[in-house]
């Protein structure tokens, strides 16, 4: 699994296998109920901390065979669940739309970025999402749309239902070409001089407390820099946790047990980890 995570960290899955089609997808998942095989379906791992002795069960990735992107009309965007942000941002560029600009650079899945309503720079997904088609775990195809998807902070109604999100529905924006690119220019600058990209890692570690950042919190707590084993709190922005070479998922989860222990001892302050651990 350390082939199929941004922090290439994780031992090996049972099995692994790659849905072209929602078709494939409710097949799999009542072969894997009729066999009772354990299912877990991820995207581009980007979110995600897989145990150092591996997972136990069949692990569907939606990838590049489950990542189309295309017009619904003039404004509406459809994109299956493993297309990738990135390449769903540039669609909406290239189609002269607005709205997903803020998404250009966060290294999810769509369909990860659904899940866990991903945001950054002042935008969220919940701001142009609408509808998202699924698989439950019988095998069955639905859809959640609007105040069913339960938007909020790093969350939606998926964290709570086992299903499998399949495809997005994004209303967006008639805009400015050039301003369209320009805004996407500016916030990959400004990740890249803010983040250690140059590093693997599953993006921000802790969701933001109410009130407070949890970047800044670490490094008022002088935590910058700390390290176990082969995992450290960024040099470059305290608010992740990088594998700087050959890190554990057990180094990892230490030096947030130490991050949010001293965190909490000197501001009073509880974090929680936005990181998904799985085994």
């Amino acid at each position: 699994m350390s082939l199929h995570t941004t922090f290439k960290i994780g031992g090996n899955a049972r099995l692994i296998v790659y849905p072209e089609s929602e078709e494939q997808i409710c097949e799999i998942i009542k072969t894997a109920n009729a066999e009772n095989i354990r299912l877990i379906a991820i995207g581009n791992g980007s979110n995600l901390l897989v145990d150092d002795d591996g997972i136990d069960a069949c692990v569907m990735i939606l990838a590049e065979g489950f990542g189309k992107i295309s017009l619904i009309d003039e404004e509406n965007v459809f994109a299956q669940a493993g297309a990738k942000l990135i390449s769903l941002c540039r669609f909406a560029y290239e189609n002269s739309l607005t709205g997903l600009e803020f998404a250009y650079g966060i290294p999810g899945s769509c369909g990860g970025g659904a899940f866990m309503n991903a945001g950054a720079y002042g935008g969220e997904m919940k701001d142009v999402l609408y509808k998202c088609s699924h698989v439950d775990r019988n095998g069955n195809t639905g859809f959640l749309e609007n105040e069913q998807l339960e938007l909020s902070y790093r969350h939606s109604a998926y964290y709570d239902n086992d299903c499998i999100i399949t495809g997005l529905y994004l209303k967006l924006k008639k805009g400015n070409q050039a301003e369209i690119k320009e805004k996407m220019n500016d916030l990959i600058s400004r990740r890249r001089d803010k983040q250690p990209l140059e590093y693997p890692s599953a993006g921000s570690t802790f969701k933001r407390p109410e009130g407070y950042f949890a970047g800044a919190l670490i490094q008022e707590c002088g935590l910058k820099g700390k390290a176990v084993g082969g995992a450290q709190v960024s040099e470059k922005h305290a608010g992740f946790i990088i594998n700087k070479g050959g890190a554990t998922c057990r180094d990892v989860l230490e030096l947030c047990d130490i991050c949010a222990d001293t965190v909490f001892r000197e501001k009073g302050v509880r974090l929680e980890r936005e990181i998904r651990v799985t085994k």
